[in-house]
């Protein structure tokens, strides 16, 4: 049987699109919500407004930095990104955040974690290892904030 490289969770948040989309389009709110605990810090103003920017994250492993390029993106609907080492080209992971907007003011989240382009060997287990359910841990980490600045 063939390993699935892509991981996906949805759920619904208690808030309206806009609030949920500044939390996941601004590097800085990140470090908050990441149900992966990776993430350490990010400087502020970075905010995501464009497919080509690229945002800096400080990670918590030896405070590593990681360019993300944003590759998609749909201001208040759809972001993603591929992480890179600073100025080498991605390593073929791409991380999705879907939002839909739903009548009642709430909002329907999909996270999508996709390696199915990683060829280097040594990021293989730590791919292995964001699961549905660690991306369902970011979404409902993002609901608890969103719902408490909504």
């Amino acid at each position: 049987m063939e390993e699935s490289k892509v991981a996906s969770a949805t759920a619904v948040v208690e808030a309206p699109a806009d609030v949920v989309f500044e939390q996941i389009a601004d590097p800085a709110n990140q470090p908050a919500w990441d149900g992966n605990d990776n993430l350490a810090r990010a400087a502020p103003g970075q905010r995501v407004r464009a497919v080509g920017d690229v945002f800096s994250m400080v990670l918590i492993k030896d405070d590593m930095v990681r360019e993300n390029h944003v590759v998609e993106f749909e201001e208040g609907r759809l972001i993603a990104w591929r992480p890179a080492e600073p100025g080498a080209q991605p390593f073929g992971h791409l991380w999705r955040w879907e939002l839909r907007a739903l009548e009642d003011g709430r909002t329907e989240v999909t996270h999508t974690y996709d390696w199915s382009q990683l060829t280097d060997e040594r990021r293989l287990p730590r791919a292995r290892r964001t699961t549905s359910e660690r991306l369902r841990a970011s979404i409902e980490r993002l609901a608890q904030l969103c719902t408490e600045r909504a």
